[in-house]
């Protein structure tokens, strides 16, 4: 994973953060700023442990993302996405418990399409068409929602929801303030 920079793990941005309502804006061109910020990203990501990260949860209101969901003790296949497009869904469903890395210690079952189609821009620039499900299928559609303010809990009852929000604004208001 090393591309000559040196790598930082930036802070998450946790509910109730307005700033993860906010709609992720597009990537005009991959220059050297945009490949840090994704090396970041995966660095911030495997340091959580997450499987996926969005870079409004690092405070980032652009549309990228980063995946891996290499299972542990096998090799690393971190993916960049750049200005990522849901193109084509298949209608079979499928339901995976989630988790957020900016919803710590939170799981719910989601129910999403099974398998999608992904038009993107790699770390190369170029346009990339990505076929995935399962796992993956999952976690690209959970992280693009992200990129459109939406979160996991908006696909859960909605009293569950209420409930989730409710504890996290209570955390919230007790921590102390930084100085």
């Amino acid at each position: 994973m090393e591309y000559g920079r040196r790598m930082t793990i930036k802070p998450l941005i946790i509910l109730p953060d307005p700033l993860l309502r906010q709609v992720s804006q597009p990537i005009e061109q991959v220059n050297a700023d945009v490949l840090q910020l994704a090396d970041d990203m995966l660095e911030t990501m495997y340091d959580a442990p997450g499987i996926g990260l969005a870079g409004i949860q690092i405070g980032v209101p652009r549309r990228i993302l980063v995946v891996d969901v290499s299972r542990e003790g096998e090799e690393k296949q971190p993916l960049v996405i750049i200005n990522p497009e849901i193109v084509a869904s298949s209608d079979e469903r499928s339901v995976y418990e989630e988790g957020c890395l900016s919803i710590p210690e939170y799981y719910a079952e989601v129910e999403r399409p099974a398998a999608v189609t992904v038009r993107h821009v790699g770390r190369d620039g170029k346009e990339h068409l990505l076929e995935a499900d399962g796992l993956l299928a999952t976690c690209l559609q959970h992280e693009i929602d992200h990129l459109n303010g939406v979160l996991f809990i908006d696909h859960i009852s909605r009293l569950k929801r209420e409930m989730v929000i409710k504890r996290f604004t209570k955390a919230a208001k007790s921590k102390p303030k930084a100085i």
